[in-house]
């Protein structure tokens, strides 16, 4: 998580992954797609939230808990810009989803799967 802790750190206060997951009651690999996601859809039309919970499967309501540890409307657009200036830190939002389907929970119920031997 270390490149998303640096740009949480860009946006100042004591904003980390780890314990942004911690206070929303998700799992940090989670949190870090849904900071990624977050950024995103903020530069897309829409309403960003929305659009986050569509990449994500998350619920909009821990989607808002996000964005608002983040700082909200002006944090979103710092980390929006950030991930645009660099390109390496948007495959982070894709890192979970392995079939593209915008739903990353499928694929980790399968990855579970696959660590207690069962497919």
């Amino acid at each position: 998580m270390g490149m998303l802790d640096g740009i949480l750190g860009q946006l100042g206060g004591n904003l980390d992954v780890s314990a942004i997951a911690e206070k929303v009651g998700i799992d940090p690999a989670m949190a870090e797609k849904a900071v990624a996601a977050l950024g995103q859809s903020h530069a897309e039309p829409g309403d960003t939230i929305e659009g986050a919970a569509a990449k994500t499967g998350l619920d909009v309501g821990q989607l808002g808990q996000i964005a608002q540890q983040l700082g909200g409307e002006g944090g979103l657009e710092k980390i929006s810009g950030m991930l645009k200036d660099n390109p390496a830190l948007s495959n982070v939002a894709g890192m979970l989803d392995r079939d593209g389907d915008g739903n990353p929970l499928n694929d980790i119920a399968g990855m579970a799967a696959g660590l207690f031997g069962k497919k």
